[in-house]
Order: C-alpha cells, then structure tokens, then sequence
C-alpha cells in the first residue's frame, strides 16, 4: 500500500499507534468501535466548548449594552435638563448616498451622522439599503443594542467610545 492509498483519518484510527508501530491488538473487535468513539467525544467535547464560548460571549455583549444604556438614559435626561434641542434624524444609503426621512429625533453621535440617540433612548444606526420607495415614503429605523465602543473593529479612528460620543452631542467636546 503507498502513501497514497493510506486511509486518513485521526491518529489511529487506521490500527496504527502514528510513530509506525502497530497499535495494540491491531484489527480487534474490541479496538475496531474506539476510534469512532474517541472522534465522537472529540467532536461533543468542541461543540461543548463552542457552546460556552458563545454563550460567555452573549453575556458579555448583554452586559455591555445593558451598562450602554444606563449612560444613554442619563444623556437623554442630562440633555433635556440643559435644554440641547433634539433634530429631526435622517437616515443615509449605504456608502453615504441618498437622505431618508425618519420619524425619529434625537441626537447625532458620529459627525458622519449615521448613529444617534432618540429622544425615547433608543440607539439607532442610521444607515439604510437605497431604495426609490424609502426615499419617498421614508424610512423606521428599529433601536439596537448599544455597544460601549461605537464602530469597534473598524478602521483605526472611526471607533469612538460611547461617553466621548455622549459628551460631545452634549456640547462637552472637552471630554
């Protein structure tokens, strides 16, 4: 048999030890179930594992966006009490092309306009797929979960950290 024309598969799963050494009661009814057996386990021991991790990593997102949204609370009251006018928010096209109507108002977060708070505390992302009948009957942003990093993961200088963002809506641009 060449090398070829060896089966492949984990480290022993062919009867052999893996150092070409013949693995202990090689071709054994006994031995012949344990390697799908450990490949088995393998592979529930990694879906376990993913599993926590994905679960580890949604309750880290929900404690972010939970705290996110206790300093979005305070900016909305903060800004009231100072008397920082909310604007009608428009919505962009994708690639920044096209302005759309919203029925929202609020406060912008980013200078390129496409994230605000609204005046119900929502967070919103304002940016939307072009279309003929948006830009006629307009659009209804949905309020996400905030993120304590605006644009984290993207290029160097378009992440913004959520209170920097708040302070400056806030006419804070010291902070």
């Amino acid at each position: 048999m060449t090398e070829r024309d060896a089966p492949s598969g984990p480290a022993g799963s062919d009867g052999a030890a893996g150092h070409g050494e013949p693995a202990a009661g090689a071709g054994a009814p006994a031995d012949a179930g344990a390697a799908p057996d450990r490949a088995a386990d393998w592979r529930s021991r990694r879906r376990e594992a993913a599993d926590a991790h994905e679960a580890a990593l949604r309750a880290r997102r929900q404690a972010e966006s939970a705290r996110a949204r206790e300093l979005i609370a305070r900016f909305v009251a903060d800004a009231r009490t100072r008397g920082v006018a909310p604007e009608p928010l428009h919505a962009q096209g994708y690639g920044g092309r096209g302005r759309y109507r919203t029925p929202l108002e609020g406060w912008y977060l980013r200078r390129d306009r496409t994230v605000a708070v609204g005046t119900d505390g929502g967070f919103y992302v304002l940016t939307v797929p072009p279309s003929l009948a948006a830009r006629l009957r307009g659009v209804r942003p949905e309020p996400q979960d905030p993120p304590l990093v605006i644009g984290a993961g993207g290029k160097d200088g378009e992440s913004l950290d959520l209170p920097v963002a708040l302070a400056r809506a806030l006419g804070d641009d010291g902070a």
